[in-house]
């Protein structure tokens, strides 16, 4: 039983992560993560990568008063820089970044993939990285969308294989968009109302022909569409 207590977020990303597995935690939230996991024997041993060196003192310093420094290896490293083939990591969890960024950092050391499981929460962006994803050799297993109020997150879980992605998949999520439950209604009609309200102060400041005003029209028109089907 662990004794780390995690937000409603850190915790639907655990609960996804596949057990006895090693597992990699790259810009932990002071390795509340993978000392959870620990802790808890879901997984064997783990790594946390932070790319500065306050969040790894801080890591560090979660790790050693658990008593875990022996199963979790905290590294000063930019992104997957921080693991090795030798270190034969099964699952990769990036948390609570721009999905821009997750993106980048699992593109910019391709060469240790794929790896068995990848568990990624992304703030923004959430279809450049399903595109990224489909496009380098994985597949959408599983999808949850997780409240904190006042904010709303989107886990994707990635094993290798090969998918195709329509562009509603894309932006709305292949798994979450099947299921369509409240908090998928309740997080696309928040969306639809911010873009409303962007469409109004165009239209009052004349500026309908605004490429930014075509782009919330659009997309205002995919997600009233989503949400009637």
């Amino acid at each position: 039983m662990s004794q780390i207590k995690l937000s409603p977020r850190l915790q639907a990303v655990a609960d996804l992560v596949e057990t006895k597995q090693k597992v990699a935690d790259i810009g932990s939230d002071h390795a509340y993560l993978a000392t959870y996991l620990v802790e808890s024997d879901r997984v064997a041993e783990a790594i946390v990568g932070e790319v500065a060196k306050g969040p790894l003192d801080n890591a560090k310093k979660t790790v050693a008063n658990s008593g875990l420094s022996t199963k979790i290896d905290c590294r000063l490293a930019d992104g997957l820089f921080a693991l090795t083939a030798e270190d034969k990591v099964e699952t990769v969890v990036i948390a609570g970044m721009g999905g821009l960024l997750i993106k980048k950092i699992l593109n910019d050391n391709r060469a240790l993939g794929p790896f068995q499981q990848l568990v990624l929460q992304p703030n923004t962006d959430q279809d450049a990285l399903r595109a990224w994803l489909v496009a380098n050799g994985y597949r959408i297993s599983q999808e949850q969308l997780v409240e904190e109020q006042p904010h709303r997150y989107e886990i994707i879980v990635a094993k290798p294989g090969q998918e195709e992605l329509s562009d509603a998949d894309r932006i709305f999520g292949p798994i979450l968009r099947k299921e369509a439950g409240p908090v998928f209604q309740a997080k696309w009609q928040h969306e639809q109302a911010r873009l409303q309200l962007v469409l109004d102060r165009l239209e009052e400041a004349n500026q309908k022909t605004n490429a930014k005003y075509r782009e919330a029209a659009a997309k205002i028109a995919q997600i009233k569409k989503e949400l009637r089907s």
